[in-house]
């Protein structure tokens, strides 16, 4: 049985997921490389904004939750607080994320539970991510030496923290470690089709170590954090 406490910490965890990720993409702006490029990371950084307000809000006043928290106090997946590093690096980034949170949204949308309506409406943006990650995957893996190389190190790099999406987070209503083996699959045979090895190291690292779900993050988190809440704290109050 999911008791109120249960969904506040599920709606906390994946709006943390989708407001801290949003931001990251955000910083593109005005750094990517194609004009194309920067309209599609802002929409796709939209649509994950959207997602982190409705979550939020089900946990209690989403700009209080978003600006006023401590580092310590979020609970994103490690994975999406990562620098964006080059380009190859936040494609790889989006190719975990994205088909993990299609695989859960789907998932929700067909459990009647308390994320249900927000996740039918969330998979079709998400399925767009995760194509646009996939497309990309593609072209970089299977373009020049220099693209694949650097597709190549970053899906390595970023390997280790795959293993934390499924954890158990109490309150989702359904069981994450079911996704894992779909996940590996549909990976696998992306990287595959762009001529990319599966990464063969511990994908179970960052969580041993302690992770994001439990309020412990990697240095960049910190920075990244005092950058957003920068101008909320210093105005306390302030409004249009």
């Amino acid at each position: 049985m999911t008791t109120t406490a249960h969904t506040d910490t599920a709606a906390l965890a994946l709006g943390d997921d989708a407001l801290v990720l949003s931001h990251r993409l955000g910083e593109w702006m005005g750094h990517a490389p194609v004009l194309e490029e920067e309209v599609a990371l802002a929409n796709i950084a939209l649509d994950l904004l959207g997602q982190a307000r409705i979550l939020l809000s089900m946990a209690g006043d989403e700009d209080d939750l978003a600006y006023l928290r401590e580092e310590r106090a979020f609970r994103n997946l490690q994975l999406v607080e990562q620098p964006n590093g080059d380009f190859a690096h936040t494609i790889a980034r989006q190719l975990y994320f994205s088909t993990y949170q299609h695989l859960l949204y789907d998932r929700l949308a067909t459990g009647g539970g308390p994320f249900a309506g927000l996740a039918a409406k969330a998979v079709k943006e998400v399925a767009y991510h995760r194509d646009h990650a996939e497309q990309w995957t593609l072209r970089l893996g299977d373009g020049t030496d220099l693209s694949h190389e650097r597709m190549r190190r970053a899906c390595e790099a970023l390997w280790r923290f795959t293993g934390e999406m499924f954890q158990p987070v109490e309150g989702v209503g359904i069981d994450l470690t079911g996704l894992e083996t779909p996940w590996l699959e549909s990976v696998a045979a992306v990287l595959g089709r762009a001529g990319l090895e599966t990464p063969g190291g511990p994908r179970a690292g960052a969580w041993r170590a302690g992770a994001g779900r439990q309020g412990l993050h990697t240095e960049s988190f910190g920075r990244m954090l005092a950058e957003m809440q920068h101008l909320h704290r210093s105005h306390p109050g302030a409004s249009w």
